[in-house]
């Protein structure tokens, strides 16, 4: 029974409310009813203030429609006692006698003071924030949805944490399309309050003349008074319940309730306070003006101005106690200096004002990179060295670097309390433009507390750790074959030979030695081919080893072997697109292969492989201004050959062989052929 409580209390409080406007009640229920009233829309408002972030209250548009509902419900029974009994219950007498001193003039003036302050000024604001939060959160989805998917690639959340940050971004457009409907509740509310109490004026009027032969004075005495105290009643809530509504829209995502948030901020500056302090001071030495109040409040500036130099003082006094201690020294050792001249096969230098992003937190720098080890394993089927994070005095500030093998091959800017913003309408955001490491994107470093007012906007707004990582993942996928190693192989090979030992034992050392695995591996990784079905991969090095143990045909057999992992990339649903090489230059290429230290080479003069490329570039061109990503198909045979000559000037344009493409069982459209322009001769 305790379980169904909180299931059954809602739907049996609006059948009440239902009940309420068609059941006569007693003034004592009546009061009882109008409390809840009130000390409802007060928790409400109070709760308001304590949540971090506006979904932690998603329930709010349901609660403001069910308040509302209540609200009328009240005014209806209270209408009912005050029209037929000529009393409402003690809680309505005292708002007609005693808050507005019996006074209907004064009653009246109050009346629509609060209609004013929540029709015009609260809800009007409200309604505002609300529709154009509700428009923005919209517009911002698809980039929000693009940050998830980015981080889930490079590795820094998991599939259950994109799943939960998907539907958070989902709930978060319907809390504010909820939002923006219900403060239109809150409108009807306040325009309902005014035709009501004029109702209820004229009803009690006519009532008190006509029925009970009352004067013209008595009868507004009794009933207007009445009903202007029914009115302050029913303003109040509404108008906690208004606030409340401006204050949830109006909240952004904070780390801290309001009021936490608001002291921090308030004492950022500790000049403002003193200026103000000052100022009150000064304002209570003009003539007619009380000066105790303005003494008073300029003294408590003024202190607590003070109060936040000492904090800073101290604040900084222990970073400076920090920076000077002496570290411990100890004796170098030889086993000190073999490890300060190794080479670290994956290294992020960061400038000294960057070393806050290795600060040890759950979702630092480092947590990260552990979290993209552990994708790459998954994805490509290989072990990443450790990444070796360390600061470095010769970088320029805000500069972080990507050293593979003690060579540095990437560099970029992650700027201190900033997040960098992408997307088309930047140019109203404060900040400094730059270009995204990875995809080339148009952004802009923008500071951190701007990140709400950018996202609606719609710009994708990603923080300093994910562009790191995202940076140093792009690394890792085009130099995956240099961070494999022969250690890496050995522990592979010996890993896939407690499930499969068949596969190791025909293969190694009996057929191909651990190098020439390697040579192998390494191969795939090269064009970004998986290797994490390593006993296939083995079993077709096993069979084809046998024939010879020629590198490049070893690296053929294996991505046979993984057709479909191989072509799987490239599929848009179950469609391959392609491009073709004409048959008679197919076969002019064939017959042009030539062997060498690298590999089989194509031989061609220099016109007619400058016209090859040109006619591949052209079909290329048509392809990708179609919005399609094709793939170069050709005979088994060439397939290394053709690689090696298109690769370096097509920016990596994938080659597949006819026996890859058939072995997938996908859809193929051919979307351009590549030809020789020039008639081959026979």
């Amino acid at each position: 029974m305790k379980r169904m409580l909180p299931t059954l209390a809602v739907p049996v409080g609006v059948v009440a409310i239902i009940l309420l406007l068609v059941v006569p009640v007693p003034a004592w229920l009546l009061d009882l009813l109008i409390i809840v009233n009130i000390l409802f829309a007060l928790v409400i408002l109070l709760t308001t203030m304590f949540v971090k972030k506006p979904l932690d209250f998603s329930v709010f548009p349901s609660l403001l429609l069910v308040a509302t509902l209540f609200r009328l419900g009240l005014n209806v029974a209270s209408t009912r006692l005050v029209l037929g009994e000529g009393y409402a219950g003690q809680v309505i007498q005292a708002f007609g006698h005693v808050a507005v001193g019996g006074s209907l003039i004064i009653g009246a003036v109050v009346f629509l003071i609060l209609v004013v302050i929540q029709f015009v000024v609260v809800t009007k604001g409200a309604e505002r924030v609300a529709e154009v939060g509700a428009r923005f959160t919209l517009d911002a989805m698809p980039g929000k949805q693009m940050a998830i998917d980015a981080d889930l690639n490079a590795g820094l959340i998991t599939e259950e944490q994109a799943r939960a940050r998907r539907a958070e971004v989902s709930a978060e457009a319907d809390f504010y399309g909820a939002m923006d409907g219900s403060s239109k509740f809150v409108k009807g509310d306040a325009i309902a309050g005014i035709v009501i109490i004029l109702i209820n004026i004229v009803g009690g009027i006519a009532i008190g003349m006509l029925q009970n032969g009352l004067g013209i004075e008595e009868a507004l005495n009794t009933y207007a008074l009445l009903t202007i105290g029914d009115g302050l009643v029913t303003q109040i809530p509404a108008l906690l319940m208004a606030v409340s509504t401006g204050m949830i829209v109006t909240r952004s995502n904070a780390e801290a309730d309001m009021g936490t948030a608001t002291q921090s901020q308030l004492a950022q500056s500790q000049l403002a306070l003193l200026i103000a302090g000052c100022a009150a001071i000064v304002m209570a030495f003009i003539p007619g003006m009380p000066v105790l109040p303005f003494l008073i409040v300029g003294g408590l500036l003024i202190v607590s101005s003070r109060r936040i130099v000492r904090g800073q003082k101290a604040a900084a006094a222990a970073e400076a106690a920090a920076a000077a201690a002496p570290a411990t020294t100890a004796t170098e050792t030889t086993e000190d200096l073999l490890e300060q001249m190794r080479v670290h096969a994956l290294e992020i230098q960061l400038a000294p004002d960057l070393v806050d992003l290795v600060s040890g937190a759950a979702d630092d720098l480092l947590a990260r990179v552990r979290a993209l080890r552990r994708r790459t394993a998954l994805d490509l089927g290989m072990v990443l060295p450790p990444v070796r994070t360390r600061d470095s005095v010769d970088l320029p500030p805000s500069t972080y670097a990507i050293r593979l093998a003690g060579v540095e091959v990437a560099r970029g800017i992650a700027p201190a309390g900033r997040v960098l913003a992408l997307g088309d309408a930047l140019d109203t955001l404060p900040g400094t433009a730059t270009v995204e490491p990875v995809f080339g994107l148009p952004g802009k470093w923008i500071p951190g507390e701007m990140r709400h007012g950018a996202e609606l906007t719609g710009a994708t707004v990603i923080d300093r750790g994910s562009v790191i990582v995202t940076h140093l993942n792009s690394v890792i996928t085009a130099n995956a074959a240099r961070l494999l190693s022969r250690e890496d192989v050995r522990m592979l090979t010996d890993h896939v030979k407690q499930s499969s030992p068949a596969a190791v034992d025909e293969l190694v050392p009996g057929l191909l030695s651990l190098a020439d695995v390697h040579r192998v591996l390494q191969g795939l990784l090269a064009e970004r081919v998986p290797i994490n079905d390593l006993p296939r991969i083995y079993e077709a090095l096993a069979v084809r080893a046998k024939l010879s143990p020629d590198a490049e045909g070893l690296v053929e057999a294996a991505r046979v072997a993984l057709g479909p992992v191989v072509v799987a990339p490239h599929l848009e649903g179950r469609l391959l697109r392609i491009l073709m090489i004409e048959p008679a230059l197919e076969q002019h290429l064939l017959e042009s292969l030539r062997p060498s230290e690298l590999g089989t080479q194509i031989v061609l003069d220099p016109t007619r492989l400058e016209a090859v490329m040109a006619s591949l570039k052209s079909a290329l061109d048509t392809a990708q201004q179609q919005g399609h990503s094709p793939v170069l198909v050709c005979a088994p045979a060439l397939r290394a050959a053709v690689r090696r000559m298109v690769a370096p000037q097509t920016g990596g344009l994938p080659v597949l062989s006819y026996t890859e493409v058939t072995s997938a069982d996908a859809d193929i459209e051919t979307v351009g052929v590549v030809r020789a322009l020039d008639p081959i001769p026979a």
